[in-house]
């Protein structure tokens, strides 16, 4: 009778049951890790997106209070409600309130107002100075350029500087656009009519006819041009 053959049963050795014992925990560690890793970033996350939100409320904040500011200095400097108030009071009244909104939001609008009225006022070097410190921040505001350059050379006209009005002027006409070139001819001329430049400033009223038949100067250009002296 054959001899039966037992089938060995291999045993589960300890090495086998340390390694799954390490890997879970390995496992257990590394789902830990991601897990703090997540909580950071989203906690960086947060903390930024609170900044930017707090930034957009700041910033609508202080513009809508900017613009209320502005809103009520334009009224002043215009004199649309203040009654019984005399130029200087009026003036310096709206200077306060434009230095509040440009001081509550920094605005090129404000600033040219600011020194609009320095130049009220008479303060004719805090406009220039202001002026000039506008056309250092806002070189690209086009639309406020030329008007910042015809009050500098008004202000120096009222100072008697006639050299300095005229580099003005010859600033002014020479930037882009056609905007208060014929101002800068009409007052070109002006001066060099003082300076006994009479040819001189005929060939400004001259130009100034021509290039600009529809400017408001026109008619007292052609008065020049007609005088038989230009006094």
């Amino acid at each position: 009778m054959p001899k039966l053959i037992k089938k060995r049963v291999p045993k589960k050795t300890t090495s086998t049951e340390a390694d799954v014992k390490d890997k879970l925990i390995s496992l257990k560690d590394t789902i830990k890790e991601r897990q703090t890793t997540a909580i950071k970033y989203g906690a960086g996350v947060l903390v930024i997106f609170l900044a930017i939100a707090s930034f957009l409320l700041y910033s609508y904040t202080s513009q809508k209070k900017a613009r209320m500011f502005e809103y009520e200095a334009y009224k002043i400097y215009y004199n649309t409600q203040i009654q019984g108030i005399n130029k200087e009071d009026q003036y310096k009244k709206a200077l306060d309130t434009f230095k509040k909104a440009y001081d509550t939001r920094k605005s090129p609008i404000s600033l040219f107002y600011i020194a609009g009225c320095y130049y009220e006022l008479g303060k004719y070097d805090d406009a220039m100075k202001t002026l000039k410190d506008f056309t250092q921040r806002y070189s690209n505001e086009e639309r406020f350029i030329p008007l910042v350059y015809q009050k500098i050379a008004m202000a120096y006209m009222k100072k008697g500087d006639s050299n300095e009005a005229m580099k003005t002027l010859d600033t002014l006409y020479n930037l882009h656009g056609d905007i208060y070139k014929d101002f800068a001819l009409m007052e070109y001329g002006k001066l060099l009519e003082k300076e006994g430049k009479v040819d001189e400033a005929k060939k400004k009223y001259k130009e100034l006819t021509t290039r600009f038949p529809n400017s408001p100067f026109i008619d007292e250009a052609r008065a020049k041009l007609s005088e038989k002296k230009v006094s």
